[in-house]
């Protein structure tokens, strides 16, 4: 029996929080104050909490927290930072508005991450910081990275819009970095219902800074700097404040659904199923398989689309090999990014989310299967 399965359960989710998430928009509209008001305090103060972070500072969005991160560390203009291109645009876009130079390295071909390996080759004189992405929940090799940073004496930026529950073996986010940055988006583990984001730091310094940047340059009425408009508002504070205590429970749920997915996969032929690093929490934001035959995977969607099954793409294009790049800023690829550029072309997205059924991973599974027995 043919059935729909959508790639996103937000308004499952909302259903299921209804009270909650309405008795906290409720409570803002009351107050009559709706940016910079007594949710976001609170909100950022639970954040913080939840984190193990001394600071959480509550934001625009994703993109801001980046560049406003760098901005408060004094990286920008005649500045170098060095990423990878198989991930959101946004992220090397964050270097750009900064002003700084975006140096792309290769990731690693089994967890998609930036690969360690490859960073030192692209570090000079100007390279100021390195900003990891937490690729589709799973965290970057962040001792590796912590060790390379402190040997050439730069800043490092996790990115984490993808992975907010997720940790590592040996680590938590935020030990090893001098900021983390996440996003809100609805699409995120945690997503409010419009545009957010985050900031996470135990510097005084950077907390300070980004405060006052994210506020036109002003803490109070007095603007000690240029800055911008950067400010969560109150009712989506409302909205995660009501989501982040079940943040927890959805990431394992996320998990077991990984599980599912794994064990009725295992024996398809034409796909290679996303990799696990032992002991680390990968918090599975996106589960993401890639076709053995890059000449395959528009094909796979296709036929998963047209049974009813909403599969996408994360992401389809290389950085560097979008329309966009360099926008007019400056970028380099240092060395071989073939496995980001492979991973690009062969990757589909299956859907994922907690309130997802057993039956709809089934059917996810029955269509992949029959997907992979006519491609043999």
């Amino acid at each position: 029996m043919a059935m729909r399965v959508s790639f996103y359960g937000h308004v499952r989710q909302y259903e299921n929080l209804k009270s909650e998430i309405d008795k906290n928009i409720q409570e803002v509209l009351m107050s009559g104050q709706y940016v910079m008001g007594p949710m976001l305090a609170r909100f950022e103060k639970e954040l913080a909490a939840y984190f193990g972070s001394k600071h959480a500072i509550g934001l625009g969005n994703g993109t801001d927290a980046i560049w406003l991160a760098l901005m408060a560390m004094g990286i920008g203009p005649g500045d170098e930072v060095i990423t990878h291109p198989n991930t959101f645009f946004a992220t090397a876009e964050a270097g750009w508005i900064a002003g700084c130079k975006v140096v792309f390295v290769d990731c690693d071909p089994k967890t998609k991450n930036i690969d360690p390996a490859k960073i030192e080759a692209a570090i000079t004189k100007k390279t100021k910081a390195i900003i990891p992405v937490h690729l589709y929940g799973q965290c970057a090799d962040m001792p590796a990275i912590s060790k390379i940073a402190k040997k050439h004496n730069l800043a490092v930026v996790e990115d984490n819009a993808q992975a907010i529950d997720a940790r590592g073996d040996t680590f938590k986010q935020g030990e090893l970095s001098d900021a983390v940055t996440t996003s809100f988006i609805i699409q995120k583990n945690l997503g409010c219902y419009g545009d957010g984001g985050a900031l996470f730091t135990c510097r005084d310094d950077i907390n300070e800074t980004v405060r006052k940047l994210r506020n036109h340059g002003s803490n109070k009425r007095d603007h000690h700097s240029l800055g911008t408009n950067s400010r969560l508002d109150d009712i989506q504070a409302g909205v995660l404040s009501a989501k982040l205590k079940h943040i927890s429970a959805w990431s394992d749920q996320r998990i077991q659904w990984a599980k599912r997915y794994a064990a009725g996969l295992k024996d398809v032929k034409a796909i290679d199923l996303p990799y696990s690093k032992p002991g680390y929490r990968h918090v599975f934001h996106v589960y993401s398989v890639e076709t053995k035959d890059a000449a395959k995977r528009d094909a796979m969607i296709k036929f998963l689309v047209e049974n009813g099954v909403d599969a996408k793409t994360h992401y389809s294009i290389p950085i560097h090999k979008q329309q966009g790049y360099p926008w007019g800023k400056e970028a380099q690829i240092v060395g071989s990014v073939a496995n980001a550029e492979k991973s690009a072309a062969s990757c589909v997205s299956l859907p994922m989310f907690p309130e997802i059924t057993a039956a709809e991973v089934d059917y996810v599974i029955e269509k992949v299967l029959a997907w992979d027995k006519a491609n043999r």
